[in-house]
């Protein structure tokens, strides 16, 4: 028993990513050196505190965002306001700068971080420590970056050049985090770089310059009014933080509605128990494989998972639920009625067209349908084929099918990308 458990646990080790484990590797050696520095004595104590207890907070409250992602918007700002900290208001002395090294800003932002991640530990949710490892990144180069800028006579004599070294500051130090998260990504998705990049930046840009400006107003608001400045800035980050807690809401009930609605098709009996989740997990590795953004992607999602909806217009049910096997003007039947179903909802209309063009050839038809459309065609067939077997002869044979009217009948690309996806993984393991 010990013995496969060690073996287990290298397996698991083997299988973290290169960007995930040099990611850690610099991470740690960072926070290591910044707490041996530390350990020396703490300049400042009581700013240190102070800053280290509110990026806790920030990272207790931390955010999931679509698509997986996470994020700590008001722990982030607090580790920058603290790397960025010129002055600190100590009535009754008047203002008193800070010496606080790049290292002790490292340090507290990492323990403050980990003491923030310690509730999500203890309710069983995930420590989180690839998303604090790059955060801690980013304030580490605007720590070391601003730090010996500090004591410069010009920079402190001078706000408005102030600002526009800690709005450069900020701005490389959201875009070093938005790239090293797409780095991860694609790596997790297996996604082409730059497409995952560009999802980053569309996805990130409104909470990086939230958490930019709030840091830096943080910053010359200590100036005036001391520590107490951090939870009267915190407020306009808790209500966008909100906003985004509230849109991921909508969106993961979207997903749930769709899946539960997807699952009528197989409770009836109509199309094989998994068909449509097998259909919608392969369809996105494929449009991952294509180089789709991440907003075609859901599309994508949403109608792989109900292109079987029409089914329901049957009077008796295709065998085995293979559209595949059943004539062109059944197959358009059954995805306009499907569409018709889907148009209902009010906003799911690019879905509904995806939905309403799976039956049409990828050449020669009435008319050339969207990428979606040619994705779900594939894979559904393709589905329809191998079901959920592992068997990589029945998977060959049906790749090769496909292959055989690939050009009219099935898009060639999207046919090659299908066989590099199942070529890697076992369809139930995407």
């Amino acid at each position: 028993m010990t013995a496969r458990t060690a073996e287990q646990r290298w397996l698991a080790w083997q299988s973290i990513d290169t960007g995930r484990l040099l990611l850690l590797g610099v991470a740690g050696l960072l926070v290591a050196v910044a707490l041996a520095r530390v350990a020396v004595g703490i300049m400042a104590p009581d700013d240190a505190i102070a800053f280290g207890l509110f990026i806790a907070f920030g990272e207790l409250l931390r955010l999931a965002l679509p698509g997986g992602r996470e994020a700590a918007p008001i722990a982030m700002s607090a580790a920058l306001a603290y790397a960025l900290t010129l002055r600190i208001a100590n009535p009754p002395l008047g203002q008193k700068l800070t010496h606080t090294s790049a290292l002790q800003v490292v340090a507290v932002a990492a323990l403050g971080m980990a003491l923030g991640a310690l509730p999500h530990v203890a309710a069983g949710r995930p420590a989180g420590v690839t998303g604090m490892s790059a955060r801690l990144l980013a304030v580490a180069f605007v720590a070391f970056a601003f730090r010996p800028l500090a004591d410069d006579r010009f920079l402190l004599s001078s706000q408005a050049v102030t600002f526009v070294v800690m709005a450069v500051l900020a701005t490389l130090a959201w875009l070093l985090e938005t790239v090293i998260a797409a780095v991860i990504r694609a790596d997790d998705l297996r996604a082409r770089y730059s497409v995952t990049l560009a999802d980053e930046l569309r996805v990130q840009w409104r909470l990086g310059l939230a958490v930019g400006v709030s840091a830096i107003i943080s910053v010359f608001g200590a100036e005036v009014m001391g520590l107490a400045e951090l939870a009267v800035f915190a407020g306009p980050l808790l209500v966008i933080q909100l906003a985004f807690r509230r849109y991921a809401g909508i969106r993961a009930t979207y997903l749930q509605t769709v899946r539960a609605l997807a699952q009528v098709t197989e409770v009836g009996g109509y199309v094989e128990s998994g068909h449509s989740r097998r259909v919608g997990k392969l369809a996105l590795a494929v449009g991952r494989e294509l180089g789709m953004s991440e907003p075609d992607l859901l599309n994508l999602e949403y109608a792989a998972l109900m292109h079987d909806i029409g089914q329901l217009s049957l009077v008796e049910p295709i065998p085995g639920g293979a559209t595949v096997h059943v004539s062109a003007l059944d197959q358009r039947r059954i995805a306009e009625f499907g569409a018709e179903v889907i148009s209902h909802t009010g906003v799911l209309d690019t879905v509904a067209d995806l939905v309403r063009c799976q039956w049409l050839p990828a050449r020669g038809g009435v008319r050339e349908p969207p990428l979606g459309s040619r994705v779900i065609r594939a894979v559904n067939s393709f589905d329809d084929l191998v079901g959920g077997s592992a068997d990589r002869d029945r998977m060959t044979a049906a790749l090769d099918r496909l292959r055989m009217t690939a050009g009219t009948d099935y898009d060639p690309g999207v046919v090659a990308a299908l066989a590099t996806v199942t070529g890697r993984l076992p369809v139930h393991r995407l």
